[in-house]
């Protein structure tokens, strides 16, 4: 199947903000904890959570919460973690679900972007997690699906050791479906009558089970919980390996891609579109957002000195245990000055293929992980972004800090009107009531339902279906 659709042309396109963010003192830059202005040593309080989230709202579209199940044990010989304790490397963290229901209660438009593991987690559970959480979100929750890479994780999770990479994907392509299955058909859309008279709130003929027997799951349902507004949440993936790019294309709705330099995002953005073609998807449905720390002040000069200022606070050997943990790939024995391929397989595999050409040089480690920078005034900033758009087309950026949410308050206060002035900035008075996948996918949108060459929306058992 070819689609004929294309892409917005890039002049009338909206772009995708998300904050990229994670329930630990530190994301992609260890040892910032100790800024002054840094406040993510609070993620432990909910209210860090709702303040937040109010900065957020009508300004990006999403939090996105990543996660990981393991700590980086790889950095100076294998199962060591103490390198990863004083800059606070990705660990401690905590479960990036549970502030979503009150973050939600103090915004408009914010959705939350919230990844769970498909190699760890069982799907009948985790739909229930979910669409509980689009209940009380109204619809604005996604899902970023992982398959999880970390040999830490596998040892937390009873296994001796990680699954191997592709294998992950085929476990991930039938959870996916498993989840389908239970969100998508097994309530029928009218399923609940709230009848008094009959005294049934659910209509009796109108809800099934699935009776999955798979070669990893076997499931029965029916699902527990009435339909959502989304009944499926907004699905994100990242896979880039060639495996990573089947599954995403086929499932996703926005794809977060890795990076460090236009020309190779563009290259990938081509790949993509292809493969998504290929598998019957419109490429209009399958958001393209590529990652980038922004550094932003009222002049390039102040702007600078403030990323100089953050390069003092940063934990190298952090860094460099989160590049061992990304990657499978010991830095400890190299010095700074030392060329190296990589050989074997990485554990994940597009950034040791991203990162090849710039690892190991440590200002590129120490702060923003493996997302390009833009630093400078909100003009220069601006340049910057729209540059990206322009050259590789993608939708949009997930907007990585070194100190939180500080750096993503000035965003707010110096880049935003610089976008809205370029006509470029979506519109959140717009947005409010609705859900997370008509916010993303705009006129593509079927409604707050998966759209009709989406995979999942074959199992959706709609009122018509049958007479009754």
């Amino acid at each position: 199947m070819t689609t004929t659709n294309q892409p917005q042309p890039f002049k009338n396109k909206k772009w995708i903000l998300n904050a990229f963010s994670m329930s630990s003192p530190t994301h992609v830059a260890p040892g910032l904890w100790r800024h002054p202005r840094n406040q993510t040593h609070r993620y432990k309080e909910i209210t860090y959570w709702l303040e937040l989230a109010k900065i957020l709202d009508g300004n990006f579209h999403a939090l996105f919460i990543a996660d990981m199940l393991g700590i980086y044990d790889v950095y100076k010989g294998p199962g060591n973690i103490k390198e990863v304790l004083p800059g606070a490397a990705q660990f401690p963290i905590s479960d990036p679900s549970l502030p979503i229901a009150a973050m939600a209660s103090v915004t408009k438009t914010l959705s939350f972007r919230i990844t769970t593991s498909t190699t760890y987690e069982k799907p009948f559970l985790l739909a229930r997690r979910y669409a509980t959480l689009d209940h009380l979100t109204n619809g604005r929750v996604a899902w970023n699906v992982v398959t999880s890479y970390l040999e830490s994780a596998a040892k937390n999770l009873g296994l001796e050791k990680e699954i191997p990479h592709d294998e992950r994907y085929e476990i991930a392509d039938e959870f996916l479906d498993v989840v389908y299955k239970l969100l998508e058909g097994s309530w029928r859309d009218d399923a609940v009558v709230l009848n008094e008279s009959l005294k049934a709130y659910t209509h009796p003929d109108r809800l099934r089970r699935i009776d999955h027997k798979g070669k990893y799951f076997n499931v029965a349902g029916p699902h527990l919980i009435e339909p959502s507004r989304q009944r499926t949440p907004f699905i994100f993936q990242a896979g880039a390996s060639q495996a990573g790019k089947v599954f995403a294309t086929k499932h996703a709705e926005a794809m977060f891609l890795p990076g460090m330099h236009i020309e190779s995002v563009r290259k990938s953005v081509l790949e993509i579109r292809q493969t998504a073609v290929e598998q019957g998807r419109d490429i209009n449905g399958l958001k393209l957002i590529v990652g980038m720390l922004i550094i932003v002040d009222e002049t390039d000069e102040l702007a600078q000195r403030k990323y100089d200022e953050y390069l003092s606070y940063a934990d190298l050997d952090g860094s460099l245990a989160l590049f061992g943990g990304w990657t499978g790939q010991d830095l400890g024995p190299y010095s700074d000055d030392e060329d190296f391929q990589f050989t074997g397989p990485g554990a994940i595999q597009s950034i040791v293929s991203s990162w090849r050409a710039t690892i190991p040089g440590s200002e590129e480690l120490a702060l923003g992980g493996p997302h390009p920078r833009a630093i400078g005034s909100a003009k220069t900033v601006a340049d910057i972004l729209e540059k990206w758009v322009a050259e590789t087309d993608v939708d949009g950026f997930n907007i990585s800090y070194a100190v939180g949410p500080g750096d993503l308050e000035d965003v707010v206060r110096y880049l935003v009107p610089e976008l809205k002035a370029r006509g470029v900035f979506w519109d959140p008075v717009a947005a409010e009531g609705k859900t997370t996948r008509e916010n993303y996918l705009g006129d593509f949108a079927n409604g707050s339902r998966l759209s009709s060459d989406h995979p999942g929306s074959k199992y959706r058992w709609a009122a018509s279906d049958d007479g009754q």
